[in-house]
C-alpha cells in the first residue's frame, strides 16, 4: 500500500470519528471538519516532526495551533488516532468534565492542544509569538496553524499579518482553509473580503494557492513548497481551497452542516459512504 493510500485509510475512519462524536452529542461542527480532515492527516501523519508523548513546550519539534477551534472534531481524532490520548475518549466528546469541550481548552491538560481557540481570530498572533520564541530558543523547527476563512473577517488578523511579515517570521507556515461558507452562509455574502491572495501579498507574505484542498497528495506537495520558502525572512500562508462536508455527499455544496449535527439514518448514510479502517471507538 502507497503512503498516499495510508493516509487516504486514516481519513476514511478520521471522518467516520467526526460523524459519530457530533450524532452522539447532537452538537458539533462537521462540516469544516470533515472538509479539513485530508489537511490535518497530511500534517500529522506525513509532515510534521512530533513528539510523542505531548510536552507543551514543543521545543526542537514542530508545532501547530488550530485557530478556527469550533473544527475541534477533527483535530481531536487526528490527535487520538495519532497516540496522544485513548482512541476511546472521543466517546466523551462535548459531554459535561469531558476534555473534548467543543472548543479546545488547556485547563483540563488534553495532550496536543497547546491553546484555548473558543475565540476566533487569535490563532495566528499566538502562532507568531510561538514562532519568534523559536528563534530565540535557536530552536529550528516549524510552527504551524490553520485558520479558516470567515475567521479572516476578524481583524486582529490583519494586526498579525502586518506584524509578522514587519518582523521577518519566517519559521511560520499558516494555511487558510477557504471554503467559501460560514455559519449564516457564505463569505461573500456575509462579508466579502475581496481578493485573499492579493491581500496576504501586499501584506508581504509568500502565498501559496492549493486550488484541490482535499487532495493529500497536493497539500504534501504544498507543505513541501511552503516548508523549501522558510528562513528568507518572509511569512509563508498555504490558501487551501477545501469543499466544507467533504466525503459526505449530503454535507457538501452547502453551509447548512457548518454546525448541524446528523440523525439517525444521516449518520448511517454517511458512515455508509467511509468504509472504516482503523476501527470505531
Amino acid at each position: 500500500m502507497s503512503n498516499i493510500e495510508t493516509l487516504e485509510n486514516i481519513s476514511f475512519q478520521v471522518r467516520r470519528d467526526i460523524l459519530r462524536m457530533v450524532h452522539k452529542v447532537n452538537s458539533g461542527h462537521p462540516g469544516g471538519s470533515l472538509g479539513c480532515v485530508e489537511f490535518f492527516v497530511s500534517l500529522y501523519f506525513n509532515f510534521m516532526e512530533t513528539r510523542v508523548p505531548f510536552e507543551m513546550n514543543g521545543k526542537n519539534e514542530d508545532i501547530f495551533f488550530l485557530s478556527n477551534g469550533h473544527i475541534s472534531p477533527v483535530f481531536y481524532s487526528v490527535l487520538a488516532r495519532k497516540g496522544y490520548f485513548p482512541v476511546e475518549e472521543l466517546n466523551t466528546f462535548r459531554l459535561i468534565d469531558s476534555r473534548l469541550q467543543g472548543h479546545p481548552t488547556t485547563h483540563e491538560g488534553l495532550p496536543g492542544i497547546r491553546v484555548a481557540s473558543g475565540s476566533l481570530g487569535q490563532g495566528l498572533s499566538v502562532a507568531i509569538g510561538a514562532a519568534q520564541a523559536k528563534k530565540l530558543n535557536n530552536d529550528p523547527n516549524t510552527v504551524f496553524v490553520l485558520l479558516g476563512d470567515g475567521e479572516l473577517q476578524e481583524g486582529q488578523n490583519w494586526e498579525a499579518l502586518m506584524y509578522a511579515a514587519a518582523k521577518g517570521v519566517d519559521n511560520l507556515i499558516a494555511t487558510v482553509d477557504l471554503n467559501g461558507k460560514q455559519i449564516d452562509g457564505t463569505t461573500d455574502d456575509v462579508l466579502h473580503m475581496g481578493d485573499i491572495a492579493q491581500k496576504f501579498k501586499a501584506f508581504g507574505w509568500e502565498v501559496i494557492s492549493l486550488k484541490e484542498g482535499n487532495s493529500i497528495k497536493l497539500i504534501i506537495e504544498s507543505l513541501s513548497s511552503a516548508k523549501l520558502k522558510l528562513g528568507k525572512h518572509k511569512p509563508i500562508v498555504i490558501l487551501m481551497e477545501t469543499e466544507m462536508g467533504n466525503g459526505v455527499d449530503f454535507m457538501m455544496h452547502t453551509h447548512a452542516w457548518h454546525g448541524k449535527a446528523p440523525n439517525d439514518e444521516q449518520l448511517q448514510n454517511a458512515l455508509a459512504q467511509n468504509e472504516e479502517t482503523l476501527g470505531d471507538y
